[in-house]
C-alpha cells in the first residue's frame, strides 16, 4: 500500500474517534513511518521478535499543567510496515489502524498500558 493510502486509513480512524474526545484533543499530531526504530521499540519494552504498531510521544493531558508554556506537539506515530504484515486483507488493516489509534489516543488522555488493555478487552464485548 502507498503511504498516502496509509495516511488516509489513519485519518479515518481518527474520524472515528467520538467527538467527546475529538473536541479535547489538541496540539496533536498523528504520524504515519514505515517502522519502529530499534530504540522505539526497546524503549517500549517490545522483546526481539515482537512488533510495535503504534507509538505516543509526549506528555499526557493527566500531567499537564495551566503553568506549561508553549510545548511542540504531542505525536501519534502509526507505523505502516507492522500493521501492513499482520493484516490479513484490507478490511482487517484498516480495523487494525483504529484499534492502534484508539490505542494510542487513550495514552494521550492518560491512560497507562494496563488501563488502555483493560479498556481494550471492554470495549470488544
Amino acid at each position: 500500500m502507498t503511504t498516502p493510502a496509509f495516511d488516509r486509513l489513519v485519518s479515518r480512524a481518527v474520524a472515528t474517534i467520538p467527538g467527546r474526545f475529538r473536541r479535547r484533543i489538541a496540539n496533536l499530531a498523528f504520524i504515519v513511518e514505515a517502522e519502529p526504530s530499534p530504540l522505539e521499540l526497546r524503549t517500549a519494552g517490545v522483546r526481539p521478535g515482537g512488533t510495535l504498531l503504534g507509538l505516543y510521544r509526549g506528555r499526557p493531558l493527566t500531567a499537564r499543567s495551566v503553568f506549561d508554556g508553549f510545548v511542540m506537539p504531542d505525536q501519534i506515530v502509526i507505523f505502516q510496515g507492522p500493521h501492513e504484515r499482520l493484516a490479513r486483507s484490507p478490511e482487517h488493516l484498516e480495523k487494525l489502524v483504529q484499534e492502534t489509534v484508539w490505542h494510542e489516543v487513550a495514552h494521550y488522555f492518560g491512560m497507562d498500558e494496563a488501563r488502555v488493555r483493560r479498556a481494550e478487552r471492554r470495549r470488544k464485548t
